[in-house]
């Protein structure tokens, strides 16, 4: 149901992003204006540290743990512990990969260069920072929730929520992305990871730690 209503709020954007050849909407150049007005060093530099986790090693190191902590709830042999981490790394490549179709499908420009305050490249729908860290933070969150006490899931999903919403937010206002492209990759992470995530439910079987119980006491 979930994978079911977000690819099809995707498929809409997608759709109205390539109706309007790529033409950014009021808002999506409103909050650009914004954030080019509005950046002092510091929070550039904040900016900047936060956008450089969403690519590179960092959303591969989730993937990684993802697997591993699956991996040993399952226990079924090495190979059974092990399985689960190749699934999350060929299941964030197969991501990625595809992405890039809908990337030149859709052939969006980024916003104009003179407003970029961080380097970027190729097309601008949907986010790839974007969708990459809410892709890698959505699975090591599954993970938790599989595995870990109700606490430490709650914590873990508070963690990687806020970094998936802020490496996002960064490319915004680093002005190398729309913020309709941010949308995009944040829908188009969600697609893959509600489907993902009902098939993986049913091959890894783990059994989640119940939280502690209240001790028994004894009237002498």
């Amino acid at each position: 149901m979930v994978s079911a209503l977000s690819a099809a709020l995707f498929g809409l954007l997608a759709l109205l992003v390539t109706a309007r050849h790529g033409t950014p909407w009021a808002l999506d150049r409103s909050l650009y204006l914004w954030s080019v007005r509005h950046r002092p060093p510091v929070l550039l530099a904040v900016a900047r540290a936060i956008t450089a986790t969403g690519t590179g090693p960092v959303p591969y190191l989730c993937a990684v743990t993802a697997g591993l902590v699956v991996g040993v709830g399952v226990g079924r042999g090495a190979w059974g512990r092990l399985s689960p981490v190749a699934g999350a790394l060929g299941f964030l490549l197969l991501v990625q990969g595809m992405r890039y179709a809908v990337l030149f499908a859709v052939s969006r420009p980024r916003p104009p260069a003179g407003g970029w305050a961080t380097h970027a490249h190729g097309f601008a729908f949907p986010s790839g920072h974007t969708s990459t860290s809410a892709t890698a933070a959505g699975l090591l969150a599954w993970a938790l929730w599989r595995t870990a006490t109700p606490a430490a899931a709650r914590a873990g999903w508070c963690v990687l929520a806020c970094w998936a919403v802020a490496v996002g937010l960064t490319r915004g206002y680093l002005g190398v992305h729309w913020p309709s492209d941010v949308l995009g990759g944040w829908l188009y992470a969600l697609t893959w990871l509600a489907a993902a995530t009902a098939w993986a439910a049913r091959t890894y079987r783990t059994d989640r730690p119940a939280p502690p119980g209240p001790r028994s006491s004894t009237v002498p």
